[in-house]
């Protein structure tokens, strides 16, 4: 399976409850793009990093099953979400790394 190469992870508030918000300013409180590594994460999924952000991202499913922002935990509160950023069309889609 050909992964995506790289991503656009936004950092936004845990009660931003509608996904077009995410993209809006205002809604992100923090993005960065990340690339493929060409590393497996510990999870098992392909690890994408860049600006600051570790994540190890299921192509199949665009859930984020593993994040460092920073070096650290993602903090509470805050929710991830992807756009993958190689296709013509940017899909955005409520990651698994909620805290």
């Amino acid at each position: 399976m050909s992964h995506p190469q790289s991503y656009e992870i936004l950092l936004v508030p845990g009660f931003a409850e509608d996904t077009t918000d995410a993209g809006e300013p205002g809604g992100a409180i923090r993005s960065a793009v990340v690339s493929a590594t060409g590393e497996t994460g510990a999870s098992g999924y392909p690890r994408y990093s860049g600006e600051g952000i570790v994540a190890d991202i299921d192509p199949a499913t665009h859930a984020v099953e593993a994040l460092l922002v920073d070096g650290a935990e993602l903090a509470f509160g805050l929710s991830a979400r992807i756009k993958e950023k190689d296709t013509e069309t940017d899909t955005e889609t409520e990651a698994g790394a909620d805290r």
